[in-house]
């Protein structure tokens, strides 16, 4: 994929700030996702078969990958910042470093997890991450993506691109993903959060 250098350096600030800044981010995570997260991901696993396959792409503090593990299906959690994937290493928790914009996802798998990972991501590549998504699920599969909606951007030690409910509907579509279920919440600071749960379909 031919990224332009401006996003790659933008990405770059935004990761070597989460590298800086993961055991302040750690401290102040709950060990239990919010009712509206903890909502979404059950109905994503709910759409999965028994002992089913998650790629949780920007696993974090892997506290989601925790609460989906305890639903009875496996997660290959990965992360783009080496410092959170140490954090997980030391409570006995795997993880391996993967770019959602850069790297291969690999696959089938029958779900894929994205939760406040694609707000980093830069407007113009949300098309082609979202069709690597798509080539990664087994037909049937789903994937649950975070986003925070608004208009704009903020650029700086952390991109983070606000969307348009409509506009990343429709950037799903594009992509070949199917819409099933969404919700809106406000989250911290007043911002809203939206859950986008899609399908690929079998056919």
């Amino acid at each position: 994929m031919d990224i332009p250098a401006p996003v790659l350096d933008s990405m770059q600030r935004t990761l070597q700030s989460y590298e800086a800044s993961a055991r302040d981010y750690d401290a102040i995570v709950a060990d239990h996702p919010p009712p509206e997260i903890e909502d979404a991901l059950r109905r994503m696993v709910a759409c999965m078969p028994a002992g089913g396959s998650v790629l949780e792409v920007g696993s974090g503090t892997g506290r989601d990958a925790d609460f989906v593990e305890s639903l009875g299906v496996s997660v290959r959690r990965t992360d783009a910042t080496q410092a959170f994937l140490d954090l997980q290493a030391e409570r006995g928790k795997q993880g391996a470093l993967l770019n959602v914009v850069t790297d291969p996802l690999g696959g089938p798998y029958d779900a894929i997890l994205a939760m406040a990972v694609l707000i980093h991501v830069d407007r113009a590549q949300i098309a082609p991450v979202l069709r690597k998504v798509f080539d990664a699920l087994a037909p049937g599969g789903v994937f649950l993506a975070g986003m925070r909606i608004g208009e704009g951007e903020t650029n700086g030690d952390y991109q983070t691109v606000y969307w348009d409910r409509d506009r990343f509907a429709a950037q799903l579509a594009a992509a070949g993903l199917r819409l099933d279920w969404e919700r809106q919440w406000i989250g911290r600071e007043d911002v809203r959060w939206a859950s986008f749960l899609a399908c690929r379909p079998r056919g």
